[in-house]
Order: C-alpha cells, then structure tokens, then sequence
C-alpha cells in the first residue's frame, strides 16, 4: 500500500506556513503585495526580505518557493515583496532602483520589524535587482535592517552595471530596457486585486514608457547615476554584508570592489557560476548556498557561533584552464581563500607589449596600430550569462584575425592570478572618438584560445566618466584599462596574450568613425595580479552539498521554433547579425491556474566598413492566460544612430482575448555624448 504521508521534517526545522498573499499599506496609501513564510512554533523570528519587481505571484514564484520555504524552515519568516507598480502592488514604476522604490523599502523593513511575529531584526537577501537594493538600503540605514545578503549585483549603476561598461554603451542597454518594457506591461491577478485588475492594468500601459530614453539622456556618468550607486560613499553602509557572485557573471568584480571600500563587517564569495544563486546554477560545482545563508544569518542576527567570519574575508573558485567551447556544465578547480581584501599576498607582473607581437622580456620600442573590422567581436558570447544557453566566448582566434595580438612565450610553470589585471598603454588615435577592446587570453599548446577576462574603455573616458573629453588626433595619452577580476591558472606549457581592437560588437556600440589606434611599444604593458600558492587553502571548510525546499508546481515547454543564439554572416554583403533569446517558452502553473507564453528576441546587426549601420531590434510577446481571460503584451523597439544622434523607436500593442484595446508608439532622437 502506498504511503502519501509527508516526509518527516528535517531536525531543527519547523513546518511552515504560507501565507499567499497580504498588503503592506504605506505611509501615502498605497498598497504594496506580498507573500510570507512564517516557522509555525518558533515564536518570534527575525526576518529576511526579498524585494523585486518581478512578480511574485507569477513570476519568481517557482523559485521563490524553494528559496523562502528552505530559510523559513530553519526559523525565519521570509517575506517577498513587489515593487511599487509591480505584480500586485499598487502604482507605478517609473524606473529601476528609484529614491521612491528605496525610500518605500525603508518603510517595510520598518513595517515587518513591527510584526507580532518579527523580533525586531530584519536580513535583506537578494541576486541582480534584489542585491542592487539591498546595498542601497543598506545606505539608507533604516534601523531594523541589521544585515544584507547581496548576489550579483554592483555597488557601482554607471559602469559595471548594464548600461556604459568602461564608458561605452553596453548591448545590454537596449536589451533590458526593451524587457523590462515588457513586465512593467504586465496586469495584475484579479484573484488578489480583485475588479480594479483591469484599471491598474491600464493604469500601467498608459504610464509605461521605454527606460532606454532616460538612460540615453545620462551617457556619461551624472547624479542620475550616483544616486543608488553605493560606491559614492561607502561609508553609509555599518551593517554586516555578505557579497556573492559568479565568474560567469557580469558583477562578479562588485565582489572584491565591497570588500575593498567597505569598513563593515563583510565576506564575499565568489564561484564559477554564470547569475544565479549558488545552489541552483547550471555550472558546477553547485554549492550547499542555502547552509551558507543560515550560517550567517544565524551569527549576526541570532548570536550563534557559527564560525563563517572565522573564515576568509574573500573566497573564489581558482579556475583550471579549459579549451574555449559554448557551453560549459562545469569548471574544474578548487577552492581558495584570501584573509583580507586587497590581499598583500598579490604581487603585480609587469609584462611589456614589445614589437613583432611579444608579450615580455625586456622593454623595447617602436610602434604598432590597429584599426578593427566591424566584425571583432563574434567571438564573445554574452555579456553575462543567465542560464544554459550557448553564450560563453568562442574561440577567440577568430576576433583575433582583426586584432593587435601580443603573446609571450610558453610559460615555464603554472601561473595562477586573482584579482583585475590591467593595461598601462601609451597611445594615440586618428579620430577624436575611439574605444578599444582588450582581451586577456590563454593560447594552448595547439593554438586554441581561450578568453579569461574582457575590458572596455571608451577612450574619450580616459580621464574619468564624468568629464568626457575627445582625443586629439595624432596626440599621445596615457590609458588604463582594467580587466574584469578573475582567478584563473594559466597552465605551464601556455602562452598569455594581449588583444586589443577598435570594435567589439554586439558588446560595445561602436564609435561614429572607424579610428586607427597606435600604440607605443614598451611604454605600454600588461600587469598581472599573481597570486602564490597558499597551503591554508587545502583546509578551507568544504560546502554542503545543495539543498533547496520544493518548488511550487510547475510545467515549462519550450516549442520547437523558439528563438535560438544565433550569428548569421554576409560574406558578399558584409552584413552580420547576432541574435539572443529572451525568456521564451510555455510556463503552466496550476496551482493558481496560469498559463504564460511568452516569445522574446533580441538582434544586433551590422555591415562591415560601416559602423551608422549598427541596429539593435528587440522583440516581445507574452501572454497571460487565467480564468479563460487571457491578457497579451506585444513590443517591437530598434535602437539606430548616425554620427550625431541616436534613434529609439518603440511601439506597444495591449490585448484582451486576442482583441487590442490599447497601442503606443514613440520615436525620439537623443544626441550622442562623446559615444
């Protein structure tokens, strides 16, 4: 006879209760949704919140499930909030990681730190948006915030954000702001709202508006972009934070940047994951990522001797050298530690870019320069990767054919660096705009090679974001362009090379003129960060395995004609064009009925010799299908240029049971700022 009985519960664990949905009303009235997960038995408990804008209830709600349900478990209540404007909540949002949005978070950490079932303390948790506010708020000090726990995120919104990497406009730009134009478009759940659903729906598309424009009117970096960068005053945040990421994702150098500006008490973490929280990426090894969060939360807010600040200020994931491929399910390497950060155990390589393509030796002189085809970079993959698709750098002997490659000799023993290298060069350019692309690779034995680390500079940018100034043609300036931070171990027998071009497209918009870029010889070098060996590393403490609670019911279906990562080449015409999907498929979840079907595609295109032929082409459709109504978005959006302006075109289409009832289109010409 079969038993349906639950599983016993873990020891320590309490069984919790879900409580779907309750409103948090603030100070003006409005209403913000929620969900919470409260520990039946535990008394009163501290808190932890998650606060985003992405849905709660249709959302993240898979997710969400496995994540709160495990913490709340182990004696927290977990609370999971929607932004104003979001999901369930009341109003509007008008942008990402507004002085409203944060000054409404201040205003539930205080509600929750209220509750019967609260103690008073309160943890915020939170990868991408989620970690950008909880250092934020942080900032903001309100005072039952006692601790943040922040994955994938940057304590800096202009240039190691989505937006102007190094001063240049980022592919990623247009990409999100097109698919945050799709979700703000989103109605809420009549079965939570109740018959005002379709008022706060219109309410919203009349309200929405491409976030691409505001973001294109700061290109350089403003007060628009200081406020919510914590980097501005570090000093602002006193409360414990624990800083994590992954070497496949974008953020990972906000890690050792916190640790470096913070005074607080702080750890960080970082392993070879793409942006995802630790227990649940799609590159091994997966970590116990959940014990780490009870570790710490159980210190600082329950005075339980855990040991986790006994460990290391900074933890990564030394990573083995690897073939170049698409797709990687996992990193081979091993764990190591730094006791402080920076770590006086670093010491700096000084390695001269020489003539003939040598990396090393011995200072030498001369010359070198480089004007890029249009097609270097190809070969990049994705800025930051989001799950499994195919988008890590291909093998970089393609983008090499149109770069400024130096390389040294086969190096004589194994070379392990952690940190960012960096770029000292002397240089000028025949055009008063330029970038350069600068490509940290490790050469095999055989010629295959593979990119450890990118950086981007926007050389009109060289002497600050803030005050951009154009090159003078034919004149010399010295440039520093800093590498993402890495930990890779370059194997003996390898060569390191340098390369270095004018273009690195989809990454970077190019400049309005193709610029030939010259370099002075032994003036302009390399510096690694090597780090030595540590013994101490063999006895770092091993994680537990993954662990995670059930995740609500679900079903995702991925058609057989979605859209696929894609590069498509011209050889006549010289035309290339690079396409990335966007979140498409079929998710059921019947638990409260919903049926989402969603299609999304974003291009990037080009043709060679002409850098005004660049175009980004977004892409969107979703629908929302519930209690036989079902409720569409449709989005289509080009970002052009020509030598003065950029371009933004939109257009915005809203339907019921297949039947528009409302469309919006814009087009606006937003003036180039030294880009």
């Amino acid at each position: 006879m079969a038993d349906d009985r639950e599983p016993p519960l873990p020891a320590g664990t309490h069984p919790v209760r879900v409580i779907e949905n309750l409103f948090i009303t603030l100070q003006d009235g409005t209403r913000l949704a929620a969900k919470l997960w409260l520990p039946e038995g535990a008394g009163r408990v501290p808190a932890i919140l998650e606060y985003l804008p992405y849905r709660k209830h249709d959302g993240t709600r898979t997710r969400d499930n496995g994540l709160h349900a495990y913490l709340a478990a182990r004696g927290y209540g977990c609370i999971r909030v929607d932004i104003r404007g979001t999901g369930e909540s009341d109003g509007i949002i008008t942008d990402e990681y507004t002085v409203q949005e944060q000054l409404d978070g201040c205003e539930v950490i205080d509600w929750i730190g209220a509750q019967d079932w609260c103690d008073g303390q309160v943890a915020m948790i939170g990868i991408s948006w989620g970690g950008f506010n909880g250092l934020q708020l942080a900032a903001r000090q309100p005072p039952a915030l006692k601790t943040v726990i922040t994955v994938g995120s940057t304590d800096d919104r202009y240039a190691t954000d989505v937006h102007y990497v190094g001063g240049c406009l980022s592919k990623d730009n247009f990409d999100w702001s097109s698919t945050m134009f799709a979700w703000n478009d989103l109605p809420p759940d009549p079965a939570v709202v109740g018959p005002r659903w379709r008022e706060m729906w219109l309410e919203r598309l009349e309200a929405n508006r491409p976030w691409i424009l505001t973001w294109l009117a700061h290109q350089r970096r403003d007060d628009y972009w200081r406020q919510g960068s914590v980097c501005e005053d570090f000093s602002r945040i006193t409360i414990p934070v624990y800083a994590v990421s992954g070497w496949a994702d974008n953020y990972s150098e906000s890690v050792p940047r916190l640790l470096a500006g913070l005074s607080c008490p702080r750890r960080g973490l970082i392993g070879p994951w793409e942006h995802s929280y630790p227990h649940d990426a799609t590159v091994a090894p997966r970590i116990g990522w959940l014990q780490e969060v009870i570790r710490w939360c159980d210190y600082w807010l329950k005075g339980r001797a855990t040991g986790i600040m006994d460990e290391p200020m900074l933890r990564v994931w030394m990573q083995e050298p690897v073939l170049p491929a698409t797709l990687y399910d996992a990193r081979p390497g091993r764990w190591v530690g730094e006791a402080v950060w920076p770590s006086p155990r670093i010491t700096p390589l000084r390695l001269p870019l020489n003539p003939g393509g040598a990396l090393g030796g011995t200072a030498g002189t001369g010359t070198a320069a480089i004007k890029s085809p249009l097609r270097v970079g190809a070969a990049s993959g994705e800025v930051g990767r989001y799950a499994s698709d195919a988008d890590w750098p291909t093998d970089q002997r393609e983008d090499d054919g149109g770069s400024l490659v130096f390389v040294t000799e086969p190096l004589p023993e194994r070379l392990e660096i952690l940190g960012a290298a960096r770029l000292e060069l002397r240089l000028s350019s025949d055009r008063p705009l330029a970038l350069l692309a600068a490509r940290l690779n490790e050469v095999a034995p055989d010629g295959a090679s593979t990119r450890v680390a990118l950086g981007l500079m926007n050389l009109a940018h060289r002497e600050g974001h803030g005050a951009p100034r154009p090159l003078v043609p034919g004149e010399e300036v010295a440039v520093t362009v800093e590498y993402d931070d890495i930990a890779h171990a370059f194997a003996a027998g390898s060569r390191i090379a340098v390369a270095l071009s004018t273009n690195y497209w989809p990454v970077a918009w190019p400049s309005p003129e193709a610029a030939t870029v010259t370099l002075r010889l032994g003036q302009s070098a390399l510096i690694l960060p090597v780090r030595p060996p540590d013994p101490a590393d063999a006895r770092l403490r091993p994680f537990d395995a993954p662990e995670s609670a059930p995740e609500t019911p679900h079903h995702h279906e991925m058609p057989d004609d979605a859209p696929r990562r894609r590069i498509t080449r011209d050889l006549l015409s010289g035309a290339m064009q690079v396409d990335f999907p966007r979140g498409s498929g079929r998710l059921v979840m019947p638990d409260i009925g919903h049926v989402q079907d969603s299609e999304g595609i974003v291009s990037y295109e080009i043709t060679e010799g002409d850098p005004l032929s660049a175009r980004t082409t977004s892409r969107f459709r979703t629908v929302v299908t519930r209690a036989g109504t079902s409720c569409e978005h449709v989005s289509e959006g080009t970002l052009t240029c020509d030598a003065t302006h950029f371009r933004v075109q939109m257009r915005l289409e809203a339907r019921e049971n297949g039947k528009t009832f409302f469309a919006r289109e814009w087009d606006e010409r937003i003036p180039r700022d030294h880009l």
